[in-house]
């Protein structure tokens, strides 16, 4: 195996001039560093990382912490957080916290302890400890998916810096939730529902309190009145949703249609209607905050909210990198666009359409009539 002794033998330059250009640790001339670069490539010499991370104090590794094996949805962004580092030379160190505040801090102490260059996490409903840890050890760290109370919320499509006094502020990225769940209240309202229920995520995170938000929005520009019973709390997850939709269900009143809050909720929604023998859309509409790769199979197609997740995985790296680089900048959050993708879950025909951004300024009129027995306002 090639040493970086025969890479500077063979390009004529000194061992260490090599390792300045293989660490990027001083400058050298563009004509010296093709040269050893070239010897690399004949070669065929292999940096050794542990001797690099030594002389660089960095390891080129970035510790990711998502609860991607209890959530679907984070499978697709931990693609796009891998396909971004290994874009930029970086591997990845992944543990999964399972949306628990004590075992996340735990997975964060370790891929801490194992000097990872900086890290993107998932934070769970209660970040307090984990804010803390970081916070104390100031480890570079981008918040995924969920902001933090106390950092200053982005826009869509843009960033928002964050005081540079006061207490450490986290860079964040996500998706934009409000308007794209008010969008789905208000293309219900507009088939003639007036009982829309709302299945929502677990109570504490902030995409959870934003679709609630934007549940009561969509409401609002529908001229329609806000009933508590209405929403429920299906613990983002199958087994809470299916508990949550019967509840709805077994109201006086019960909802004419649903919006789920994520992708693994709307299965737990799907079963509890299918145990009662309910048709969607037929008995029920339906529209889910998610896309998934099978959306499209389900027979309705569902009607649904597509976010960016390989997108804001990629765009996580990209942060947590110019952070890197620059320590000392104010933080930013970033949300990304979400797309309305229109099947037949929610009771219109099928139109062939495939998805749409989501915008308010978009009408979420049908272009047909309701094929539904409308819910009396209450």
């Amino acid at each position: 195996m090639p040493t970086m002794a025969d890479v500077a033998r063979s390009a004529g330059v000194s061992v260490a001039t090599v390792s300045h250009v293989l660490n990027g640790t001083r400058p050298v001339l563009p004509h010296t560093r093709q040269a050893v670069l070239d010897a690399v490539d004949e070669l065929g010499y292999t940096p050794n990382t542990l001797a690099r991370s030594l002389v660089t104090s960095r390891t080129r590794s970035i510790g990711l912490a998502v609860s991607a094996i209890s959530n679907p949805y984070f499978t697709e962004i931990l693609q796009g957080v891998e396909a971004g580092a290994l874009e930029h030379g970086y591997s990845l160190l992944i543990a999964d916290p399972h949306d628990d505040p004590d075992h996340e801090c735990k997975v964060v102490q370790l891929l801490h302890e194992r000097r990872v260059d900086g890290m993107i996490v998932a934070p769970s409903a209660d970040p307090r400890e984990l804010v803390s840890y970081l916070g104390r050890h100031r480890v570079p760290t981008v918040f995924l998916d969920r902001v933090i109370d106390g950092v200053i919320e982005g826009v869509v499509g843009g960033a928002v810096e964050a005081p540079a006094d006061g207490p450490q502020r986290f860079d964040q990225v996500c998706a934009e939730n409000t308007e794209p769940t008010a969008r789905l209240v208000t293309h219900l309202a507009g088939l003639g529902h007036r009982r829309i229920g709302l299945v929502a995520g677990l109570p504490g995170l902030s995409t959870t309190a934003e679709r609630i938000t934007g549940y009561r929005q969509g409401l609002t520009t529908a001229g329609l009145p806000y009933d508590d019973d209405l929403v429920v709390h299906g613990d983002s997850e199958s087994a809470g949703a299916e508990r949550a939709t019967a509840t709805l269900l077994s109201l006086a009143a019960p909802p004419t249609a649903l919006v789920t809050a994520n992708n693994a909720m709307t299965i737990g929604t799907l079963r509890a209607l299918r145990d009662r023998g309910l048709s969607v859309p037929d008995d029920l509409a339906l529209c889910c905050f998610d896309d998934f790769a099978w959306a499209d199979l389900f027979s309705p197609r569902l009607t649904a909210i597509a976010q960016p997740s390989r997108e804001i995985g990629a765009q996580a790296v990209r942060v947590l990198l110019e952070r890197l680089a620059a320590p000392d900048r104010p933080a930013r959050t970033v949300r990304l666009d979400c797309t309305f993708v229109h099947r037949t879950s929610c009771g219109c025909p099928d139109s062939g359409e495939r998805g749409r951004p989501s915008q308010s300024s978009q009408s979420s009129q049908p272009s047909q009539p309701s094929q539904f027995e409308k819910g009396n306002v209450s």
